[in-house]
Order: C-alpha cells, then sequence, then structure tokens
C-alpha cells in the first residue's frame, strides 16, 4: 500500500501551551473487504489532543477517501489510519473510532489509542 501521509497537510497548532481536544467526524468512509470485494461503509471518529501541529480538514477528507477502492480488513485500516496521523501530527493524544455499518448481522467499532510518551 502506497504511502498516504503525503495526501495530508498539516498547521501549526494555535495554541499549543493549552490542552484542548479536536473531534472531526467522518461519516461516509468507504473501503472494500479484502475476501468478498464488496465495499464497507464506516463513520470515522478522529479525537486528538494537539501538541505542536493540526491536521487541515480538506486535506484530512482526501486521505480517508484515498481507501475507497482499498481492499482492506477493519483493524488494519483503523490502525493504519492513525499510525499516519500519529506519524505526521505528534499528538499528545490520539484516538481514532471507526464505527463500520452493520453487514451479514453484524456491526463492528475498532478504538485505537494513543498517548504520547512523556
Amino acid at each position: 500500500m502506497q504511502d498516504k501521509t503525503k495526501i495530508l497537510v498539516t498547521f501549526p497548532n494555535p495554541n499549543p501551551e493549552r490542552d484542548y481536544t479536536v473531534i472531526h467526524y467522518a461519516p461516509e468512509f468507504t473501503s472494500v473487504c479484502p475476501v468478498t470485494g464488496q465495499p464497507d461503509y464506516a463513520t470515522i471518529v478522529l479525537e486528538y489532543i494537539p501538541d505542536k501541529i493540526c491536521v487541515e480538514l480538506k486535506s484530512y477528507k482526501f486521505y480517508l477517501q484515498s481507501y475507497r477502492n482499498d481492499g482492506i480488513y477493519f483493524e488494519a485500516v483503523t490502525n493504519k489510519i492513525a499510525n499516519d496521523l500519529i506519524k505526521i501530527m505528534k499528538p499528545r493524544y490520539l484516538k481514532v473510532l471507526a464505527k463500520f455499518n452493520t453487514r451479514g448481522g453484524i456491526s463492528s467499532d475498532i478504538i485505537v489509542e494513543h498517548k504520547k510518551r512523556k
């Protein structure tokens, strides 16, 4: 899989002296089941406490859209999103919640959480 972090644009945290929480909701996330080839739909909730860097929303939208044709398991894509955001932002705290829609009678929530080491 290509390095999708190149899509993401960042900007300086306007208030790095303070802890505050940023929450972004992306209700139209789509990827593809690697087994069936069927689309998987999810709401991605990104919650983070920035350190020095924030993620710009338009680039974040394009980043999430770049998974549209990727065959990838729920667990893998949620961890990849978290890892990429941690890599570029180095936040004090980050949580990615992926709420996948029901398919075959089962819905799935995948949560990845990261706390910056002091």
